[in-house]
């Protein structure tokens, strides 16, 4: 069986690109794949499921280094998965289990030609290179600022601009990242996540052969956004994808039962929720003042 393009779905973590994987992965034709660039085990560092190093938060892949990660993503992509290299790797059992199951899901899925969906919030600065190179349908995932900015501040989350500033190849494509480097030591959380922002939304605005998707927009009305994905993706739509994502995208009660679990194996993984009501508490934890600030901090020409 000839499997489609793969698709990756990215944005910057706390976008929903989780939710949004889980929930394209509902029709049984793809097989989900949980951040492969991350840097930290687990998710990352697998090399079963990647075969190269990964250095760097949002990791930067380019034409000038596709050699190191071309040959590492065709694998990915086409579901092969490296058992030897990932027993080698292996520390815990956790490691064990995390084979078991992504070994058993990529073989799977190879034999019966189903797609991978890479689920990648680190792979939001490389998008156009897994578009243009890897052949993929990409779908970034943007947050409202201040909801980004306040789900951030929830889990104390920052991030190290060094981490950005210190890939050349980064800068030289994005030179938008350049307006981080006077908040690279600052302690103002709510700055850096706001500045962040900024510069990834001006970067994906003008990648070419991707589609962006409103968080909010999605939330709203998950049914019909996520009918449209599917769409878009050229996944099918059916009566058992939409039961599905209607179950998953309500929280409790009788149609809350049924959805996507938390697996257990991953750090980052989408759970149930109802997906309108948490756009309802987005601020959370943010005054007044913070909201004004953010709005003025991620505010593009």
């Amino acid at each position: 069986m000839t499997a489609g393009p793969p698709v990756l779905v990215t944005g910057l973590p706390r976008s929903g690109t989780s939710w949004t994987g889980k929930m394209l992965t509902a029709g049984r034709e793809a097989v989900y794949v949980n951040e492969p660039l991350n840097p930290q085990r687990p998710p990352g560092r697998s090399p079963g499921v990647l075969r190269a190093t990964v250095t760097h938060r949002f990791q930067y892949i380019c034409d000038d280094n596709t050699a190191d990660w071309l040959p590492a993503f065709r694998d990915t992509v086409a579901l092969r998965y490296r058992f030897g290299a990932e027993l080698r790797a292996n520390r815990s059992p956790d490691d064990l289990a995390r084979l078991l199951k992504y070994g058993t899901s990529f073989t799977l899925g190879r034999l019966t030609g189903r797609r991978a969906l890479l689920d990648d919030p680190f792979a939001v600065l490389s998008a156009a290179w897994f578009a243009r190179r890897l052949g993929c349908t990409v779908i970034a995932l943007e947050r409202d600022p201040v909801s980004f900015v306040a789900s951030w501040q929830r889990l104390g989350w920052t991030v190290s601009f060094h981490e950005l500033l210190d890939q050349p190849l980064l800068v030289r494509d994005h030179p938008e990242l350049l307006e981080l480097r006077p908040l690279a030591d600052s302690t103002d959380r709510i700055a850096k996540a706001a500045a962040l922002w900024r510069a990834t939304h001006r970067i994906l605005a003008r990648t070419p052969g991707i589609l962006i998707v409103g968080y909010e927009w999605l939330a709203a009305d998950p049914v019909a956004g996520f009918r449209h994905l599917y769409g878009h993706a050229g996944l099918t739509w059916s009566r058992v994808v939409e039961r599905r994502v209607r179950r998953a995208c309500t929280g409790g009660g009788s149609e809350g039962r049924g959805g996507f679990a938390w697996s257990g194996l991953s750090r980052t993984a989408y759970r149930r929720m109802d997906s309108r009501q948490a756009l309802t508490r987005a601020t959370r934890g943010l005054t007044p003042e913070d909201v004004t600030r953010i709005r003025a901090l991620t505010t593009t020409p």
